[in-house]
């Protein structure tokens, strides 16, 4: 791939391109190698460019978010990263209905149901990802979860045509919806709350705030949750037992506040992280026979 020349041509329809990018500030990790090309796309009409442009020329391409639940690796990503975060974030509020774009954070969504009085959203407070990433893997906390307020999605499919899904369509499970399956790339979409008492609503989001930050090492860069909880068990309490609090493989450490944690204490590289995450995994499968699945989605090379 000549990554002056796909710069260059990206540059003709979209606004935000760039060339030999650190990942690292595109994850909460604060991980990652160079992308060849990195590219903001603020409408569909660009996002559709990108898409198509990448496909007629045989360039692998990679749509993120936020990069909250996400691990780049230390030699970067060939091809073309597009990153749909807060370049696409407007939002209608109509009723108790918000219409966003998938690039919203929830906490800015959150923050927006209280101001407007409407309850439903009050877990999803200290969520650190996009909207788009939330309904992809149906992200929840604190007994709720995206798949009890979303109404319906509007994505790209393979072939660049606009669809929109309700609810029942997402085909939403534990920390899983149609979009790992079809691979779509989510636009926008429609939250349906109800109305509340705003200092309810304030009540229930100061206690959630308050116990993630008893609970997890806000203060250290990782990407959340490194495991996905398997059934009748919970991953903290497994890599507890097998005396893996505080362990750590280079820079990479299993948080003493939360051990489903892995957490980067300042000069962890992504192979770091892989290492750390497969010694748990052994360690856990040795002791209980329970195989932890990641959570942490893992890209590049």
């Amino acid at each position: 791939m000549d990554k002056t020349k796909v710069y260059n041509d990206l540059k003709k329809k979209i606004s935000n391109v760039f060339m030999d990018e650190s990942m690292k500030k595109y994850t909460s990790f604060k991980i990652g190698g160079l992308a060849d090309i990195l590219v903001k796309p603020i409408n569909i009409d660009e996002i559709k460019y990108a898409i198509s442009y990448c496909k007629n020329n045989n360039i692998p391409y990679y749509i993120i978010g936020n990069g909250t639940n996400l691990l780049i690796k230390d030699k970067g990503i060939r091809g073309v990263v597009i990153r749909l975060g807060d370049n696409l974030n407007n939002y209608i509020i109509k009723d108790s209905k918000i219409t966003a774009s998938a690039g919203i954070s929830i906490v800015t969504l959150a923050q927006l149901s209280y101001k407007n009085e409407l309850t439903g959203l009050e877990f999803a407070c200290g969520i650190p990802g996009t909207l788009g990433g939330a309904i992809r893997m149906n992200a929840g906390a604190f007994k709720g979860e995206m798949c009890n307020i979303i109404e319906s999605t509007t994505y790209l499919d393979k072939d660049g045509n606009i669809v929109t899904i309700n609810n029942k369509e997402h085909e939403f499970e534990y920390r899983d919806s149609i979009f790992k399956k079809n691979h779509g790339i989510i636009i926008e979409a429609t939250i349906a709350l109800k109305k509340g008492n705003i200092e309810e609503i304030k009540e229930k989001m100061d206690y959630n705030t308050k116990i993630r930050l008893s609970t997890q090492p806000i203060e250290f860069s990782s990407a959340g949750s490194s495991f996905k909880r398997p059934t009748n068990a919970f991953p903290g309490e497994l890599i507890e037992k097998v005396g893996l609090k505080n362990y750590a493989i280079g820079g990479a450490a299993v948080s003493d506040k939360h051990a489903n944690f892995i957490i980067n204490t300042g000069n962890a590289t992504a192979q770091d992280v892989i290492d750390l995450m497969q010694y748990i995994q052994d360690k856990v499968y040795e002791e209980f026979h329970i195989k932890l699945e990641p959570e942490v989605i893992v890209l590049g090379e």
